[in-house]
């Protein structure tokens, strides 16, 4: 980007107050609480780490809260010994909360279990000594490709108890996916199901590991676990690698004392997408990331000792890693995991869910409410939703509509909606409302949280009120590397400016300090010298009462440069036409002018996302400019390509 100054185009003015009863009950109850806090953790945040840590245990505490003598390689608690896994069950099994339910899981099918502290402290104590069996050693690397059921779960607590490092690859990636992160990791053990149930039908996992790891020398054996129990469904065991995950911790003892861990020990390498096409195996150690995640879920979340929590994100991505496993359980909350898809057997599945099992807090993506939206409110409006007192977002920025949808038909205009930012480097959320004291404006993630020293900067490092999010110190969870490139770890995230985060993202303040994110900035469209980001252009096309999802890009245009391209997904029951392209080019210039119509508008009817639920804009790029289109491995859909280059070359 040669100028990092954005031009923003949207004008939020919808502003809503904590109300009473949510916030008399809060752990933090007005915005003077918050600033108070906040303040102390950006002026002295040794001090305040230190405070919060002490809320967990530590074998041995810590020499020096933080240590920034060698940048961007900080160290925190360092020297400290502790264990994640301990802090997640063992700490509960001492008080009432041995005996509550740490996971409710449901089965896609709608098989049923319960797990209780102490129930899971068995199963996963037995898996350790599973895999202690096999010969696996603290810092080995265990690779899990597994649906959500509840041994994954057990596998991430059971690898953390005794210091194997594990790696969540999602259970949808390719066996060409799933080979570049072994051999990436040198993982020595796949841990996998014979299947899974996705939409209704079988998904051989499997299959797909076997082809993969035919071509990972590192690996050594293969657990799996029977899920599928069907005579139709064949599973075939090659008794040299493969062994049953129950014959395994069949005879397992169900004691295994937690490995001691220094602060910095590696907990997980977790793979993000690259620019360069080859996968980052993000690294997060134990202490820093096990205080964040905890702190984090706490304060946003509001945890309460009676609720039923439900992040709707898979495990195989941060958000379930953080907000599923690590940070609820380390907690003592109870938390909901659902193997399924949101519309199987039905559009309301999710909310028959919320309603079976009196859901109290709900965290899930915007492109699953703009979904939700797009299939109509009778959905929701069957079941009955009145457990619910706080909604949550993350994965990417909300547009005000969605967030307004969210707010009135899911929250009943009743329950606080914390509108998260952050990232898998950043191990936890960044910019976020804090549920009680923070006044949220639709489509703005307000406030960092404590310790987050959030600021906007072009790229020479001065401030301004639209450019590039930055982050000017460090944080408790941050990533400590990319595993095996120190360098691209240096380039990627550090060589902006000086010992300054870079997270990617454009961002602006508003007069009120609250952060707007604009989306990456390789997405942000330069249209006759004005650079706006897409975040906002999309916000722009959803605000129709007919559109349920957009996504723009900017295409190369001989006179002005760029020129916009919308590729636009309409609510169920409504058609695209010429006079709704017509209505939307209105509205574009109503909200920025006319030098921002779009070249092309085309009506589709799904977009190219990731099975994170994120849309890849540059696959629509590629398709727009006529290029080969690029790796597509990642996507939850992959026909919606070849739909969508039809669609282009028809209109």
């Amino acid at each position: 980007m040669e100028n990092e100054n954005l031009k923003t185009v949207l004008e939020e003015k919808r502003t809503f107050e904590p109300q009473s009863n949510f916030q008399q009950n809060a752990k933090l109850q007005s915005i003077a609480e918050y600033k108070e806090k906040y303040k102390k953790s950006i002026e002295n945040p040794e001090e305040f780490w230190a405070e919060a840590a002490s809320e967990l245990h530590f074998f041995k505490k810590w020499d020096r809260v933080l240590n920034a003598d060698n940048p961007p390689f900080f160290r925190w608690f360092e020297n400290a010994k502790t264990n994640i896994c301990y802090n997640c069950i063992d700490r509960h099994l001492g008080s009432a909360t041995r005996n509550k339910a740490a996971i409710i899981w449901e089965g896609e099918p709608g098989d049923e279990q319960v797990l209780t502290y102490a129930d899971l402290a068995r199963k996963v104590n037995k898996m350790a000594n599973g895999l202690k069996s096999l010969g696996v050693k603290k810092g080995d690397r265990i690779a899990i490709y597994l649906p959500m059921i509840p041994e994954l779960a057990i596998s991430v607590l059971a690898c953390a108890r005794i210091g194997a490092v594990h790696s969540v690859i999602f259970a949808g990636f390719s066996a060409e996916s799933i080979r570049d992160r072994v051999n990436d990791c040198q993982a020595k053990i796949t841990i996998t199901s014979d299947g899974a149930w996705r939409r209704g039908k079988h998904l051989l996992l499997k299959n797909i590991v076997d082809q993969a790891i035919k071509n990972c020398p590192s690996i050594e054996k293969n657990i799996v676990i029977k899920r599928c129990k069907t005579e139709q469904f064949d599973c075939t065991m090659e008794p040299e690698k493969d062994i049953w995950y129950h014959d395994l911790v069949e005879k397992c003892s169900i004691h295994c004392p937690a490995e001691e861990m220094d602060s910095e020990d590696m907990l997980f390498l977790l793979y993000t997408s690259g620019t360069t096409g080859k996968p980052k195996g993000i690294i997060h150690t134990t202490a820093g990331y096990m205080l964040y995640s905890y702190y984090t879920s706490k304060y946003v979340f509001d945890l309460k000792p009676e609720d039923v929590y439900w992040c709707t994100a898979d495990i195989g991505w941060i958000t379930g890693h953080s907000y599923i496993v690590y940070g609820p359980l380390a907690n003592g909350a109870t938390c909901l995991m659902y193997e399924g898809t949101p519309n199987t057997p039905h559009k309301g599945r999710f909310w028959e869910l919320v309603e079976k099992y009196s859901v109290n807090i709900f965290y899930t993506a915007p492109t699953a409410i703009r979904t939700f939206m797009k299939w109509g409110d009778e959905w929701p409006n069957k079941y009955d939703l009145s457990s619910l007192r706080l909604l949550g977002t993350v994965g990417e920025p909300i547009n005000p509509e969605a967030w307004m949808w969210y707010h009135k038909v899911i929250g009943a205009e009743r329950c606080p909606i914390v509108d998260t930012w952050w990232q898998t480097e950043t191990g936890g959320m960044m910019i976020t409302p804090i549920p009680g004291c923070t006044t949220t404006k639709p489509g703005s993630a307000t406030l960092p949280f404590f310790g987050i020293d959030a600021c906007v900067l072009d790229k020479n490092g001065e401030e301004q009120n639209a450019g590039l999010l930055a982050i000017r110190k460090p944080w408790p969870g941050m990533l400590r590397g990319i595993y095996g490139d120190e360098e691209r770890f240096k380039q990627t995230y550090w060589s902006k400016w000086k010992n300054i985060y870079f997270p990617g993202d454009g961002a602006r303040k508003d007069e009120d300090g609250y952060f707007w994110i604009l989306g990456r900035v390789d997405d942000v469209v330069n249209v006759s010298g004005h650079r706006i980001g897409t975040a906002e252009l999309e916000s722009i096309f959803v605000s129709h009462t007919k559109v349920a999802e957009s996504a723009v890009i900017g295409i190369d245009h001989k006179i002005k440069g760029q020129a916009m391209v919308a590729f636009v997904s309409l609510r169920e029951g409504n058609d695209g036409n010429d006079d709704l392209i017509e209505e939307l080019k209105k509205l574009v210039v109503e909200k920025i002018g006319k030098f921002a119509i779009p070249e092309r508008i085309i009506f589709t009817a799904d977009l190219p996302k990731t099975r994170s639920g994120k849309i890849m804009r540059r696959l629509l790029r590629d398709i727009a400019e006529g290029r080969t289109v690029g790796n597509v491995t990642t996507l939850a859909d992959a026909s919606v390509i070849e739909a969508l280059k039809e669609k282009y070359q028809d209109d």
